[in-house]
Protein backbone atom coordinates (compact mmCIF):
# COMPACT_ATOMS: atom_id res chain seq x y z
CA UNK A 1 0.00 0.00 0.00
CA UNK A 2 3.13 2.35 0.78
CA UNK A 3 4.13 2.26 -3.31
CA UNK A 4 0.47 2.58 -3.90
CA UNK A 5 0.79 5.81 -2.06
CA UNK A 6 4.15 6.89 -3.47
CA UNK A 7 2.57 6.54 -6.99
CA UNK A 8 -0.48 8.84 -6.58
CA UNK A 9 1.93 11.13 -4.34
CA UNK A 10 3.88 11.31 -7.57
CA UNK A 11 0.46 12.55 -10.04
CA UNK A 12 -0.36 14.98 -7.87
CA UNK A 13 -2.78 12.88 -5.29
CA UNK A 14 -1.40 12.73 -1.70
CA UNK A 15 -2.96 10.67 0.09
CA UNK A 16 -2.34 9.64 3.81
CA UNK A 17 -1.84 5.34 4.22
CA UNK A 18 -5.67 5.46 6.68
CA UNK A 19 -7.31 7.46 3.63
CA UNK A 20 -5.95 5.31 1.21
CA UNK A 21 -6.91 1.92 3.47
CA UNK A 22 -10.41 3.87 3.50
CA UNK A 23 -11.17 4.17 -0.21
CA UNK A 24 -9.28 0.49 -1.46
CA UNK A 25 -12.02 -0.95 1.47
CA UNK A 26 -14.72 1.08 -0.93
CA UNK A 27 -13.55 0.11 -3.78
CA UNK A 28 -13.39 -3.90 -3.38
CA UNK A 29 -17.53 -3.33 -2.05
CA UNK A 30 -18.16 -2.10 -5.96
CA UNK A 31 -18.43 -4.33 -8.94
CA UNK A 32 -15.13 -3.38 -10.89
CA UNK A 33 -11.67 -3.98 -10.92
CA UNK A 34 -8.24 -2.06 -9.19
CA UNK A 35 -5.04 -3.08 -11.28
CA UNK A 36 -1.28 -1.71 -10.37
CA UNK A 37 1.32 -2.75 -12.53
CA UNK A 38 4.70 -2.94 -10.79
CA UNK A 39 8.23 -3.48 -12.07
CA UNK A 40 10.62 -4.96 -10.08
CA UNK A 41 9.98 -2.95 -7.04
CA UNK A 42 7.45 0.24 -6.45
CA UNK A 43 4.09 0.38 -8.16
CA UNK A 44 4.28 2.37 -11.69
CA UNK A 45 0.61 2.55 -12.96
CA UNK A 46 -2.92 2.10 -11.55
CA UNK A 47 -6.00 1.88 -13.48
CA UNK A 48 -9.84 1.48 -11.69
CA UNK A 49 -12.48 0.48 -13.87
CA UNK A 50 -15.95 0.19 -12.52
CA UNK A 51 -19.26 -1.32 -14.50
CA UNK A 52 -22.95 -0.42 -13.65
CA UNK A 53 -26.13 -0.62 -16.18
CA UNK A 54 -27.31 2.33 -17.44
CA UNK A 55 -30.60 2.92 -19.08
CA UNK A 56 -28.44 4.37 -22.69
CA UNK A 57 -26.98 0.86 -23.28
CA UNK A 58 -28.46 -2.73 -23.54
CA UNK A 59 -25.16 -3.71 -21.89
CA UNK A 60 -23.00 -2.68 -18.59
CA UNK A 61 -20.69 0.43 -19.04
CA UNK A 62 -17.30 0.77 -18.14
CA UNK A 63 -15.87 3.87 -16.41
CA UNK A 64 -12.55 4.45 -16.25
CA UNK A 65 -12.16 6.55 -13.17
CA UNK A 66 -8.47 6.48 -12.14
CA UNK A 67 -5.74 6.05 -14.72
CA UNK A 68 -2.28 6.66 -13.17
CA UNK A 69 0.82 5.91 -14.87
CA UNK A 70 4.46 7.51 -12.74
CA UNK A 71 5.97 10.49 -14.79
CA UNK A 72 9.41 8.92 -14.92
CA UNK A 73 7.70 5.42 -16.75
CA UNK A 74 5.52 7.22 -18.90
CA UNK A 75 5.50 6.60 -22.78
CA UNK A 76 6.74 3.08 -22.02
CA UNK A 77 3.75 1.25 -22.69
CA UNK A 78 2.46 0.86 -19.15
CA UNK A 79 -1.16 2.71 -19.69
CA UNK A 80 -1.69 0.14 -22.56
CA UNK A 81 -1.03 -2.79 -21.05
CA UNK A 82 -3.41 -1.57 -17.57
CA UNK A 83 -5.89 -0.32 -20.29
CA UNK A 84 -5.73 -3.62 -21.94
CA UNK A 85 -6.55 -5.73 -18.75
CA UNK A 86 -9.33 -3.53 -18.01
CA UNK A 87 -11.08 -3.78 -20.79
CA UNK A 88 -10.73 -7.54 -20.96
CA UNK A 89 -12.15 -7.71 -17.22
CA UNK A 90 -14.51 -5.04 -18.40
CA UNK A 91 -15.64 -7.55 -21.35
CA UNK A 92 -15.68 -10.11 -19.31
CA UNK A 93 -17.73 -8.54 -16.58
CA UNK A 94 -21.29 -7.76 -19.79
CA UNK A 95 -19.60 -4.37 -20.52
CA UNK A 96 -20.34 -3.23 -23.85
CA UNK A 97 -18.20 -0.07 -24.14
CA UNK A 98 -15.45 2.01 -22.02
CA UNK A 99 -15.74 5.31 -20.77
CA UNK A 100 -13.06 7.48 -19.67
CA UNK A 101 -13.21 11.00 -18.98
CA UNK A 102 -9.58 13.00 -19.34
CA UNK A 103 -9.09 16.50 -18.31
CA UNK A 104 -10.68 19.04 -20.49
CA UNK A 105 -7.94 20.56 -23.19
CA UNK A 106 -4.87 19.05 -24.89
CA UNK A 107 -2.50 16.43 -22.91
CA UNK A 108 -0.98 13.38 -22.69
CA UNK A 109 -4.16 11.82 -20.91
CA UNK A 110 -6.71 12.98 -24.04
CA UNK A 111 -3.97 12.59 -26.64
CA UNK A 112 -3.65 9.03 -25.21
CA UNK A 113 -7.00 8.14 -25.29
CA UNK A 114 -7.45 8.79 -28.98
CA UNK A 115 -4.22 7.34 -29.73
CA UNK A 116 -5.75 3.59 -27.87
CA UNK A 117 -8.70 4.17 -29.79
CA UNK A 118 -11.29 5.91 -27.25
CA UNK A 119 -13.54 9.15 -29.43
CA UNK A 120 -14.92 12.21 -27.98
CA UNK A 121 -18.44 12.23 -27.36
CA UNK A 122 -19.21 15.17 -25.35
CA UNK A 123 -17.82 16.86 -21.67
CA UNK A 124 -18.53 15.55 -18.05
CA UNK A 125 -19.65 18.07 -15.50
CA UNK A 126 -19.37 17.79 -11.59
CA UNK A 127 -21.35 18.95 -9.08
CA UNK A 128 -20.49 18.50 -5.20
CA UNK A 129 -23.54 16.99 -3.09
CA UNK A 130 -22.24 19.06 0.05
CA UNK A 131 -22.19 22.31 0.33
CA UNK A 132 -18.05 23.52 1.30
CA UNK A 133 -17.13 25.43 4.12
Amino acid sequence: MDGLAELLRTTGLPLARDRLAQRLRAIQEQPGVLLVADEWGPPTGVILAHWHSVLTADQKVGWISTLFVDPDRRRNGVARLLLKAASQAARSAGCGELVLHPPVGPGELRAFCLATGFVESGEMFTRALRKRG
